[in-house]
């Protein structure tokens, strides 16, 4: 079921996700296909996220998008805490601006490659206690080999060290390659497609940001004709064959991704199935460590698995 609508603003919008845009020109959304998609919004009971560029868009449409409860995306670097997300493509941008968030719960989102997490991961602690939340995305995952895997676990454990200080302050950080699956009990993926969509300046509707920006021609509908997703199922989880029997609940499930690296949307690359199961390892391990330390209100148990590849469980079944 459709729950969320992402507006672009602007061609030149910040990515949230493992998408680079490679739109350099600015192209902002008209102020009618900004009002027609928010009354899509309204009439359809979605929830609006709205995707800012680095310059101030027209007083128009700030009152229009301020007629409706949205969140905002916008970069962080070098602007005032609007925001309720704030996105980073350089460490040293977010790290400037780790004293400015503290105590406003701010969600950062920290686009990094591997190289340039591998090189701060460890100076990530002061970003985590200063921020609501912290989503850390590899913009690079499928170029992820068995070394990087290696080194990947070695900076989790280490982030880890420092989500368990913090619990042990009192305060409940939130990192998602850590946190997230100690809460969950069900996949919480991306699930672009499926439950949400998005209005690009052009007026028409794509899958999400990432689609649009890769190929243009690829809409899924327009305001004048509606939504015409062709084979939608694809993009839930049930047709997802790997991902529907996986407890790597914290893994983005990215369709674009996915596509780009399999051909399609349903089917993960493995690079993307071992990190992420790197990931739900790590978190396996910090539930233990919190559980041991007498703290509660996480999911019981992450079970131990003998692979790290969840095609490999797959084939054996």
């Amino acid at each position: 079921m459709l729950q969320y609508l992402v507006i672009l603003l602007d061609d030149t919008a910040t990515s949230y996700c493992h998408y680079q845009s490679s739109k350099a020109e600015r192209r902002p959304i008209s102020p009618d296909d900004l009002k027609a998609g928010i009354l899509f919004a309204m009439k359809q009971n979605l929830m609006l996220q709205v995707v800012y560029p680095a310059y101030e868009i027209s007083a128009e449409r700030r009152e229009a998008i301020e007629s409706i409860d949205h969140c905002k995306i916008a970069p962080g670097a070098g602007r005032e805490l609007r925001a309720d997300v704030l996105t980073f493509d350089r460490w040293s941008d977010a790290q400037g601006m780790a004293d400015a968030m503290a105590g406003k719960e701010k969600t950062v989102v920290l686009r990094l490659d591997k190289a340039a997490f591998f090189a701060c991961h460890r100076s990530m602690g002061r970003l985590l206690r200063c921020a609501g939340r912290l989503n850390v995305v590899i913009t690079d995952v499928e170029a992820f080999g068995e070394r990087d895997f290696a080194a990947y676990g070695e900076a989790l454990s280490a982030l880890s060290a420092d989500v368990q200080q913090l619990y042990a302050q009192g305060a409940t950080p939130q990192l998602n390659l850590l946190t997230d699956r100690l809460l969950l009990e069900s996949m919480n993926g991306c699930n672009a497609g499926y439950q949400s969509v998005t209005l690009a300046p052009n007026g028409k509707f794509y899958v999400c940001p990432a689609f649009y920006i890769e190929d243009e021609g690829d809409a899924i509908g327009d305001l004048s004709g509606g939504l015409s997703i062709s084979n939608r199922q694809l993009y839930g989880i049930r047709h997802a064959p790997l991902c529907r029997t996986c407890d790597a609940y914290q893994c983005r499930r990215c369709a674009w991704l996915n596509r780009k690296t399999t051909g399609e949307v349903n089917t993960p690359s493995r690079e993307q199935c071992v990190a992420a199961h790197v990931e739900r390892n790590a978190s396996r391990s910090l539930l233990r460590a919190l559980q041991k330390a007498g703290m509660r209100g996480f999911v019981e148990e992450i079970r131990e698995l003998s692979c790290l590849d969840p095609f490999d469980a797959f084939m054996a079944d």
